[in-house]
């Protein structure tokens, strides 16, 4: 087998954890398999490169960031190649430029274009075991380029896609994924198989095990993943297609996510175009709009409600001051509020999920702001104070505990 191993900022924060990592190979090695890994840049590394960089600018040169942030990596990947080849193993270390990563050239938050599989297959015909450094690239002009968040993630999918690898395996400092946060509800319970769609709802919903990015990379070209601890043997989650999943609960996982702000344009006049002209305006910011609910129009107006990244609320406030003249009676901010979302292919097939939520959340004299609705996704806004009581008592409506 060909196993694409990842090792997160906190697996290999140190160098006993990188001597730890460095066993946990050889265990993938000494069963027969041949091993690429992938790895992070120690944890707290990235941000201190970061601020190094804007200790002589507020907005240094983004391709000169590039430059510097690309370096954690590196010296992790290097470090974990001699690990290995002191424990008696062939072992190379190689950037994201040498594992063949070719990007666009947005720095900061490339996107992969291709991967020159050429050397890596080499190398493993020769029996190495090969460290790429995570979250980075080169622009077809040989610039360095980072992948923004997730992105080592993102390095070690793409490259078992192109290496058409048996296995991804993302090694975290978590057992997997849970049915919910277990931080807020110590009932939650590890999900041993999830399909794709059901992650990807998660993670855009909050859960932050693996991000969307990674995993609708890892069903583009159908990867098959899993999410493990890295400080214990413990099974973790195998996330794969739906087909090979045999029994699909109702509801597989409640999400929360806090940093959500929401937006409400009161009467704004109500003619073709206008939600075109807003959006647009928003969409030219790069202002990734989630939640919109507009109410039916009466005396030539309507209101309009979205959600948006909390980050984003000041950009946000600056791109709708154009239009505070254009016919809008105001314009009102929420931060205080929260989204909770009830995630499960089983909800194809059965009746009733949304109901039992909705008289939940009812019970518990918690208002629902808005509700956005999908095949196997049901999201809700409410006010922040309620999120967690809304978990526990969803999580338990549906008996995930169980």
């Amino acid at each position: 087998m060909l196993i694409v191993q990842k090792y997160g900022g906190t697996s290999v924060g140190d160098c006993e954890r990188i001597q730890n990592v460095a066993q946990r190979v050889l265990e993938a090695k000494k069963a027969g398999n041949s091993v690429v890994v992938v790895v992070s840049a120690m944890s707290g590394e990235t941000d201190k490169l970061l601020g190094y960089t804007q200790f002589f600018s507020r907005l240094p040169n983004a391709r000169e960031v590039d430059m510097v942030l690309s370096a954690g990596e590196r010296v992790t990947s290097a470090l974990l190649a001699i690990a290995l080849e002191e424990l008696g193993y062939k072992a190379i270390s190689l950037s994201g430029r040498g594992a063949g990563m070719v990007t666009d050239s947005s720095h900061t938050k490339a996107r992969i274009a291709s991967i020159d599989t050429t050397r890596l297959n080499d190398l493993l015909a020769k029996d190495y075991i090969v460290v790429v450094a995570g979250f980075q690239g080169v622009t077809q002009k040989g610039a360095v380029t980072t992948l923004g968040r997730g992105g080592s993630d993102l390095s070690a999918v793409a490259l078992a896609g192109a290496l058409q690898a048996d296995l991804c395996e993302i090694y975290t400092d978590v057992d997997g994924v849970y049915t919910t946060d277990p931080r807020i509800e110590p009932k939650a319970k590890k999900i041993d198989r999830i399909s794709y769609d059901e992650m990807l709802e998660l993670a855009s919903m909050g859960a932050k095990v693996l991000l969307n990015r990674s995993v609708e990379m890892a069903k583009k070209l159908n990867v098959n993943l899993v999410t493990r601890n890295s400080f214990n043997h413990n099974k973790g989650t195998f996330i794969t297609k739906e087909e090979e999943i045999m029994e699909h609960p109702i509801v597989s996982g409640i999400a929360l996510d806090k940093n959500q702000a929401r937006v409400s344009i009161c009467n704004v006049e109500d003619r073709p175009g206008i939600a075109a002209e807003i959006f647009g305006a928003l969409s030219e910011a790069n202002i990734n709009v989630d939640m919109i609910v507009q109410t039916i129009g009466r005396d030539g107006k309507t209101d309009l409600d979205f959600t948006i990244p909390e980050v984003e609320l000041e950009n946000t406030k600056r791109v709708l001051k154009a239009f505070e003249n254009n016919n809008i009676e105001s314009i009102d901010y929420d931060s205080d509020i929260a989204k909770v979302s009830i995630v499960g292919v089983g909800m194809k097939s059965h009746s009733g999920v949304a109901a039992k939520a909705f008289q939940a959340l009812a019970e518990d004299n918690i208002n629902i702001m808005m509700i956005s609705t999908s095949e196997i996704k049901i999201s809700m806004i409410i006010a922040l104070k309620y999120a967690e009581l809304a978990i526990r008592t969803l999580h338990s409506v549906y008996a995930l505990e169980q």
